[in-house]
């Protein structure tokens, strides 16, 4: 018996010594869930694809149909299984986006203007191009409302694929597809809020204001628990849903207000710390388990609550929320979204319809132009600077890779071909198979320009 508890000890001695050598930076931890995210993502289009195809259509769309309805006193709200997981289950998505963003602007690689005016440039061509190329080559005026579908990048499986290059892809190029990311997602929020909106609920909108301004001022005012700022935002995406503008909306803007402060000082934090193990380590008693010493329990909370204190809310509800986001929503919103009927008989047609051309020459080739030419351009102007160990053969490689549009870009068809089922299916078809040219042309592009970074 002795034996065995000994044996049990030097299991867990190893196990906690393997768990505190394992640091990994803020970086490194969101660039492991964007990848495992992205292998999971594909995992869900695939199932989503497969029930479609193989006999499964109806009990498909009848689930997603399904009415689902919440009662809060008089209030009751009922919408589609559909309409949840894109309403509401999304809002939690963006507000990851907006954290993200708020993260990269005041840390990150958005933060110095030197080093993120590349991937802005970059970002902004990689948008504008790919609406105007859609706008251009569209001749219907119903299906016009689609422009923005090209405008988006996946994080998620771009960042997956750029990963799996391992050597042949520095990291100041992953830094510089993240950013550009991040700037590109900031510009989708922006386009659904501005320009896929029907009719404005001007009372529904004050009252939605007027919970921002309370959100603000929580934050100048130094809350830092995250349930009130919880709660508020659940009352703004409600105002959001009754004003007309997009729900999910309310996700970024309560992200925004989220505190980016520590309580306490890293230097305090540090000297309070070693006082307290200090006083963990007089208060052990061998052979006495944890939870027997009150002591030692009361000690390991403390300790507990100053790591929060010294964690910005910001820091702590990105690290979080990111791993439901990334492994719960997204792939639902996935399998709810990826189910595109393919009649194989009528692929010709399907691949000569303007939509599906649009979206595919905007996807691939118009985020290349842009990210690639915009980047060109800026270097050459002085107005950005290649990021170091880059070259620019990899940069254009990037710009293929972020063809990927998969997530956001069926976001927004979902908004802009609302009651247009015919257009909604070509759109996302398109969106399909310009993912699936982009992932495998950009991985390809990369992995031969990549071999002399990998020889080093």
């Amino acid at each position: 018996m002795a034996d065995q508890q000994k044996q049990d000890i030097e299991t867990n001695d190893t196990a906690l010594e393997k768990a505190f050598d394992k640091v990994l930076t803020p970086f490194e931890e969101f660039i492991h869930q964007e990848t495992t995210s992205g292998m999971l993502l594909m995992v869900c289009t695939v199932i989503a694809l497969g029930v479609v195809n193989f006999g499964f259509l109806d009990t498909y769309q009848h689930i997603l149909h399904a009415p689902v309805s919440f009662a809060l006193g008089s209030l009751i709200l009922e919408k589609t299984l559909h309409h949840w997981i894109n309403d509401g289950l999304m809002a939690l998505f963006f507000f990851v986006v907006g954290l993200e963003i708020k993260r990269e602007v005041i840390v990150g690689e958005l933060s110095d203007i030197r080093q993120a005016s590349l991937p802005i440039i970059a970002a902004i061509g990689g948008m504008v191009v790919p609406a105007g190329l859609y706008y251009l080559i569209i001749t219907t005026p119903e299906a016009s409302t689609g422009w923005g579908i090209p405008m988006a990048t996946d994080i998620a499986f771009a960042v997956g694929i750029l990963v799996l290059l391992g050597s042949r892809a520095p990291k100041a190029l992953l830094t510089f597809l993240v950013a550009l990311a991040i700037v590109d997602d900031l510009g989708a929020v922006i386009v659904i809020a501005l320009f896929y909106t029907d009719t404005i609920y001007w009372s529904a909108l004050g009252i939605a204001a007027a919970l921002f301004i309370l959100l603000v001022l929580m934050n100048v005012f130094g809350i830092r628990k995250p349930l009130p700022y919880f709660l508020i935002g659940i009352l703004l995406w409600l105002a959001m849903l009754k004003s007309g503008i997009h729900a999910t909306l309310a996700g970024v803007l309560t992200a925004l207000t989220i505190p980016a402060r520590p309580k306490f000082e890293p230097h305090q934090f540090s000297k309070h710390v070693r006082k307290m193990l200090d006083k963990f380590d007089l208060c052990h008693k061998p052979g006495m388990s944890i939870m027997r010493n009150e002591e030692q329990r009361s000690i390991l909370q403390t300790l507990e609550n100053g790591v929060h204190m010294v964690e910005t809310p910001l820091q702590r509800l990105e690290h979080s929320m990111h791993t439901p986001v990334a492994f719960l929503i997204i792939p639902l919103f996935a399998l709810a979204n990826a189910g595109i009927p393919v009649d194989f008989a009528s692929l010709g047609q399907t691949f000569s319809h303007p939509v599906t051309i649009s979206v595919m020459i905007g996807l691939v080739l118009g985020k290349f132009i842009g990210i690639a030419g915009f980047s060109f351009l800026a270097i050459k102007l002085g107005l950005g600077k290649m990021p170091e160990g880059v070259r620019f053969t990899q940069i254009a490689g990037v710009s293929l890779l972020a063809g990927i549009g998969f997530t956001m870009s069926i976001f927004i068809a979902e908004l802009a071909f609302t009651g247009q089922p015919e257009y909604l299916l070509m759109a996302k078809t398109g969106i399909l198979f310009a993912s699936l040219i982009a992932g495998i042309g950009g991985y390809l592009w990369l992995y031969l320009a990549g071999q002399k970074n990998a020889g080093h």
